[in-house]
C-alpha cells in the first residue's frame, strides 16, 4: 500500500495529496477544524509521531520564523500525532506538553492529533513514522510541498518557493 501511495504521489504530484478534515484542540484548549482553521493562506505543518522528533522540528523553526516575517499570509503549526486515547489520558498528555512549552504562541501553534493514524497517513501518503513530515498546506487542504526529516538548505529553498507561489 505504501508503495502504491508513493507511486501515486510521484505520478500525480503534490496537488493530488490532500490534508484530511479533522478536529482537535491546541495546547491552549482552542478548538480547530483542520485544514480550514489554519491561519495562513499557506501553512507550514510539522507532523511528528514521536517525542524525540521535536529536535527535527526545532531544526526548522529559525528558518520558518524568518519566512513568516518575509512572506505575508504564512503561518506554521506543530501537529504531534498520537493514536486515539480516552479523554483522561489525552488531558494528561496535553497538560504535560503545555507545561513543557513556556511560550504561549508555541502552545497556540501546537495541535495534538489523537486520531486513527492509518487513514491520516494514507491521505497524506505518509509511509513511515521514523521522522517528521513537513508540509505546506492551504486552508482547502491542498498540499503544495512536502519533505521529511531535519532542516537542510535544499529543503528550505523548496519550502520558500511553495510559500511564495500564489
Amino acid at each position: 500500500m505504501t508503495l502504491l501511495l508513493a507511486l501515486s504521489f510521484a505520478v500525480f504530484g503534490v496537488d493530488s495529496v490532500r490534508f484530511p478534515t479533522l478536529s482537535s484542540d491546541n495546547l491552549e484548549r482552542q478548538a480547530f477544524t483542520l485544514p480550514a482553521d489554519f491561519g495562513g493562506e499557506r501553512n507550514v505543518v510539522f507532523v511528528a509521531f514521536k517525542r524525540e522528533q521535536q529536535a527535527e522540528v526545532d531544526s526548522w523553526l529559525p528558518h520558518v520564523q524568518g519566512l513568516l516575517a518575509r512572506i505575508p499570509g504564512t503561518e506554521y503549526y506543530e501537529l504531534p500525532t498520537i493514536g486515539r486515547m480516552v479523554g483522561l489520558i489525552r488531558g494528561y498528555i496535553d497538560r504535560g506538553m503545555a507545561r513543557g512549552i513556556t511560550s504561549r504562541a508555541a502552545r497556540e501553534r501546537t495541535i495534538t492529533l489523537y486520531i486513527d493514524k492509518t487513514p491520516f497517513k494514507e491521505a497524506l501518503a505518509i509511509g513511515t513514522e521514523a521522522s517528521i513530515h513537513v508540509l505546506v498546506v492551504d486552508r482547502a487542504g491542498t498540499v503544495h510541498w512536502r519533505s521529511t526529516g531535519a532542516f537542510t538548505s535544499a529543503k528550505a529553498r523548496g519550502m520558500a518557493e511553495a510559500l511564495a507561489a500564489r
